[in-house]
C-alpha cells in the first residue's frame, strides 16, 4: 500500500436550507473543509488519516461516521466531551456564505502532530482551524514539521471576516507549502494589493506548485519554472457549490499521489501533460459534488474506473440519497 496522506483541521456540521423548503428548514450535513478533503481522498482510493477535534454529541457521531465510513483513519484525532461546531450555510448564485457557531466546541481542539510525519506522503492543512484558537497553534506546529519532513499541502480557505492575525497565519502557511491550492477569492483576501495571477506566479517562483481555482472560469497551475496550465470546468447542473473546492483538491491530489508525483521535487518539475491530467481530475470531482446537495463526494463510475489501474485500488463509490 502507498504511504497515507494526513489531513488536519476541522470536522463540523453544515446546516443547509432544505431544497424543497421556504428557507425555514435546514438539513444537517457533516462538513468542514479538511474533513471534506479527507473523505474525498479516501473515496478516491487513497489511504488517509484525519487529525481533528471530535466531540461526543450526535453531530460529532454524524461526522465521525462519515469519515470512518469512507475509510479515513481517525487515530490521530482528539476526542472531548464538548459540542460540535456548526456552519449555517446560505447558498447563492455566486457561492455559499456561512454563519459559524464555533465558540467552546470540540472541533477546534485539534492535536499538534510534529513527530513521525515522514511516514505520510503529504500533510494537508488549512481551513478555519488554521485561524481559530486553540487549533491555530496546533495547525501551525504541524505545518512547520511537515514542511521539513514531508510534503506540505495548503488550501487556506480564507474568509472575508478573518482578522489581520488570521490572514498572516494563512500567508505563513502558504509560504511554507510545497503545494498551494488557492481560489481567486483566497488570493484577493490574503494579498489584496497585488493582481491574482501575479501573486500566484510569485508564490510559484519561490519554489512551489500553485494551483488557482476560479469557480466557473476553471483552474490554472503555475510552476516554479514558469509553466502555466489552464483547464476549464466540467459542465454540470449545479445544485450547490458546497465542498466543490475540497473535492477539486481531493481529485488533484489523488492523481498526483496515484502517479507518484507528490514529493516536493516532483511537484516542482511537473510537465504540462501531468498538470493538465491532474487539474482535469480535480475539475471532474468538483463537478460531481456540485451536482448534489452538501459537501459529500460520491465518486462517479467513470472517475472510479479512471483511477483504478495496475497496483491501485478502485475508488470507493458511495451511493447516498439526500
Amino acid at each position: 500500500m502507498s504511504a497515507p496522506l494526513l489531513v488536519t483541521g476541522e470536522a463540523l456540521v453544515d446546516l443547509v436550507p432544505a431544497a424543497d423548503g421556504d428557507g425555514s428548514r435546514y438539513v444537517a450535513y457533516p462538513g468542514g473543509a479538511p474533513a471534506n478533503l479527507a473523505v474525498g481522498l479516501a473515496r478516491l482510493g487513497l489511504p488517509v488519516a484525519f487529525a481533528g477535534g471530535i466531540g461526543r454529541d450526535a453531530f460529532a457521531a454524524l461526522g465521525a461516521d462519515r469519515l470512518t465510513g469512507a475509510g479515513v483513519d481517525l487515530t490521530p484525532s482528539a476526542r472531548t466531551a464538548l459540542p460540535t461546531a456548526l456552519a449555517v450555510a446560505d447558498p447563492g448564485p455566486d457561492g455559499t456564505a456561512y454563519d459559524f457557531h464555533i465558540t467552546g466546541t470540540a472541533t477546534f481542539r485539534v492535536p499538534a502532530l510534529t513527530d513521525g510525519l515522514e511516514r505520510y506522503a503529504a500533510v494537508c492543512v488549512g481551513g478555519l482551524a488554521a485561524v481559530t484558537a486553540p487549533a491555530h497553534d496546533a495547525v501551525a506546529a504541524t505545518a512547520e514539521a511537515a514542511a521539513a519532513r514531508s510534503t506540505l499541502v495548503v488550501d487556506p480557505n480564507a474568509r472575508s471576516g478573518t482578522d489581520d492575525e488570521g490572514r498572516a497565519r494563512l500567508v505563513r502557511l502558504c509560504q511554507l507549502a510545497h503545494l498551494v491550492k488557492v481560489s481567486d477569492e483566497d488570493v484577493r483576501l490574503l494579498w489584496p494589493d497585488e493582481p491574482v495571477e501575479d501573486t500566484c506566479r510569485r508564490l510559484a517562483g519561490d519554489g512551489r506548485l500553485v494551483v488557482l481555482t476560479r469557480g466557473a472560469d476553471g483552474s490554472t497551475a503555475f510552476t516554479p519554472g514558469g509553466l502555466r496550465v489552464d483547464v476549464p470546468v466540467v459542465p454540470v447542473q449545479v445544485v450547490d457549490t458546497i465542498g466543490a473546492g475540497d473535492a477539486f483538491t481531493a481529485g488533484l491530489l489523488a492523481r498526483l499521489a496515484g502517479s507518484g508525483l507528490l514529493a516536493p521535487d516532483s511537484l516542482a518539475d511537473l510537465t504540462h501533460h501531468q498538470l493538465d491530467d491532474a487539474l482535469r481530475l480535480g475539475a471532474r470531482t468538483a463537478a460531481a459534488v456540485c451536482a448534489r446537495a452538501g459537501a459529500d463526494l460520491v465518486v462517479p463510475a467513470d472517475i472510479a474506473a479512471d483511477l483504478a489501474g495496475p497496483g491501485r485500488p478502485a475508488a470507493h463509490i458511495t451511493r447516498r440519497s439526500h
